[in-house]
């Protein structure tokens, strides 16, 4: 394949690559441009999506860079996702960042850089592009979680979450390093050849070290410690950035890897998946039971959601994995949303209120907010009717449909303990005496975004259903 051919599937990171550029430079002349430079960063990233748009309905399906990158509806589908998730972030940020006197115009650039390795990390074929792809979004998520420079807590978060992810980097490559030595190639399909019939020691180990690194950059038990400290510490706009969009990628890399680089030896990875999605599930729900604070609270409801996730893996079949497409789609807008809430819980002193105790009797003061922050706290829940529990509902049809319904039984269940800790934030809202301390919130993107995303999460989401499934379907083909 030529360059130019190249380069054309490459598109989307060209676009941001070159707008991150130029937006650095805008940066440098005039520091206090960061709003203008967050619109400019949005609108890169629309037009990126516009190509990950083109590629999804054109149904392209090329390799590029002699194997190293692919672009395919899989790809273009989790794109769509992360510039989503990225383009939500970066307009709930502004304002939130400059009352933390914390919003310099760096902060959107930092974020098309993280959205680059993204893109990257989705369409990798090969260990290589992989580990690119997977640096450059964690160099950057380390800037953004130390952002608040003047907040011990964001500068304790980017310290934690450098140490920790260097320790997941170095499993990762030693995991690389193996595959590679015992396989010969560093291509994903050359992996997989080589792993047909009787799986070697070192195989095994490689496999174990690639989905232990991968499976903390999904946060998932138990390499989730990381979790609920970046979390709390990190600006609340860069806590739902990193709840979405750099969730999104790593389990799209994880799908890929497992699929194409370990598909034939279901059975090596399959217990791992199982084993890590249960502990996931159990780990989150039961972790969030005694939290206070609603950013840990948040968190660990993302380390569960990460274990329903992975029951679709666990599957091994192309309908868990649309399915665990299906949930991600609908597991971004629950995220973003319920972030979104918790950042317009201002205090009358100007302070962002972040504990349990400040929502109490939030429905007697601020009934709107707290009416969608239910809706959210429900729908994350998978209570119907709302738009959640369709997400679970697909995983769990998938595991079932692959024979694995003891996984389904216990995942049900489990989910029994993680609806305790989001009534418990209804309940808080509608149930206990007012507190009276929450502001009314003087921005208004902040509301109109968090309503659009209600009606998604809504039943209103379910009309979704027919163009949603058929796309999943189509990613997940792809790699099928």
């Amino acid at each position: 394949m030529d360059l130019s051919t190249s380069l054309y599937l490459v598109r989307p990171e060209l676009i941001l690559s070159f707008s991150s550029l130029a937006l650095l430079l805008i940066a440098a002349w005039r520091q206090e441009a960061g709003r203008l430079v967050s619109i400019l960063s949005v609108a890169a990233l629309v037009g990126a999506g516009a190509y990950a748009v083109h590629y999804l309905c054109a149904g392209t399906d090329a390799s590029a860079f002699e194997g190293l990158y692919r672009a395919d509806a899989f790809s273009s589908f989790a794109k769509i996702l992360i510039y989503f998730a990225a383009a939500i972030s970066l307009m709930i940020a502004p304002k939130a960042l400059e009352k933390m006197g914390a919003m310099r115009a760096e902060y959107p650039v930092l974020v098309i850089l993280a959205a680059v390795g993204m893109g990257v990390m989705v369409s990798a074929t090969d260990l290589l592009t992989l580990y690119i792809g997977l640096e450059l979004n964690s160099l950057a998520a380390y800037v953004l979680a130390s952002f608040a420079r003047n907040d011990g807590r964001s500068a304790e978060a980017g310290l934690k979450y450098f140490v920790l992810g260097a320790l997941a980097s170095g499993i990762l490559l030693f995991g690389m390093s193996l595959l590679y030595g015992f396989t010969g190639s560093t291509s994903f399909e050359t992996i997989g050849t080589a792993m047909t019939g009787e799986l070697s020691m070192g195989l095994l180990f490689g496999l174990v070290f690639v989905l232990s690194g991968l499976a903390f950059k999904i946060s998932a038990a138990p390499f989730h410690m990381w979790t609920p400290d970046v979390y709390e510490g990190a600006p609340t706009p860069v806590t739902a950035f990193f709840a979405s969009a750099p969730k999104v990628a790593a389990s799209a890399l994880l799908i890929r890897i497992v699929v194409e680089a370990f598909g034939n030896q279901v059975q090596a990875w399959q217990q791992i998946v199982m084993v890590v999605a249960l502990m996931s599930i159990i780990i989150g729900a039961v972790g969030a039971i005694g939290q206070q604070n609603l950013k840990r609270l948040l968190a660990y409801s993302s380390i569960n959601n990460v274990g329903f996730l992975l029951i679709g893996l666990a599957a091994g079949t192309e309908q868990g994995v649309a399915a665990m497409l299906v949930y991600l789609a609908i597991y971004v807008a629950m995220t973003l949303g319920g972030f979104i809430c918790l950042m317009q819980l201002k205090g009358r002193d100007g302070e962002m209120k972040e504990s349990m105790a400040d929502i109490a009797g939030l429905s007697k003061t601020r009934p709107a907010l707290a009416a969608i922050f239910a809706i959210f706290m429900f729908s994350l829940a998978g209570i119907p009717p709302l738009f959640g529990f369709y997400g679970k509902l697909v995983v769990f049809n998938a595991a079932i449909a692959a024979g694995l319904f003891p996984l389904a039984v216990i995942g049900i269940a489990a989910s029994v303990i993680g609806a305790f800790y989001y009534l418990k934030v209804v309940k808080t809202m509608y149930f206990d005496e007012s507190v009276d301390s929450i502001d009314v919130a003087d921005d208004k993107i902040l509301g109109w975004t968090g309503g659009a995303l209600g009606l998604v999460v809504s039943p209103l989401g379910y009309l979704a259903i027919p163009v949603l499934g058929a796309v999943t379907a189509q990613a997940a083909g792809a790699l099928f």
